[in-house]
């Protein structure tokens, strides 16, 4: 039996106050990052810039390569930069609320494993690689918050 892997792509959008956008989500009341899960023949960088779209109505490139985090459950998440060049913040169907933050800021129902990715993008100068350890499950998100 083979393992199935998971991979998700996110972004940092930051904005020239130096706060990183976050997404309320419809289904779940937490706020995280643009991003989602990778389609099948797609690429993580074509990924992120298609869910931030989605997420957001924002039109995004990719800057860098920021993180790539392993997790126990057989998922693998890249953390990208991303700035804007285009579209216009607007809710979705994904997203109730789009909101940027200060680090200090950031609210108590963020997703923990993507307040973890924050602090590691405003803590670190190059490349993060780690091992996010704790349930991935959204069912079990708030339990485990």
């Amino acid at each position: 039996m083979k393992n199935k892997f998971t991979i998700g792509a996110f972004a940092i959008i930051v904005n020239e106050q130096d706060e990183v956008l976050l997404c309320l989500r419809n289904d779940y009341d937490l706020w995280n990052l643009p991003g989602g899960g990778v389609e099948s023949g797609e690429s993580p960088w074509d990924c992120v810039i298609r869910e931030v779209k989605e997420e957001t109505g924002l039109i995004v490139e990719v800057e860098k390569l920021l993180g790539v985090y392993s997790k126990p459950d057989n998922d693998i998440v890249f953390n990208y930069k991303c700035k804007v060049v285009g579209g216009k913040l607007q809710l979705t169907s994904e997203a109730k609320q789009h909101k940027y933050y200060k680090l200090a800021n950031i609210p108590e129902n963020t997703i923990k494993k993507q307040v973890e990715r924050i602090k590691d993008y405003y803590n670190e100068t190059s490349l993060v690689m780690k091992v996010q350890t704790g349930s991935s499950s959204l069912k079990n998100i708030k339990s485990n918050s």
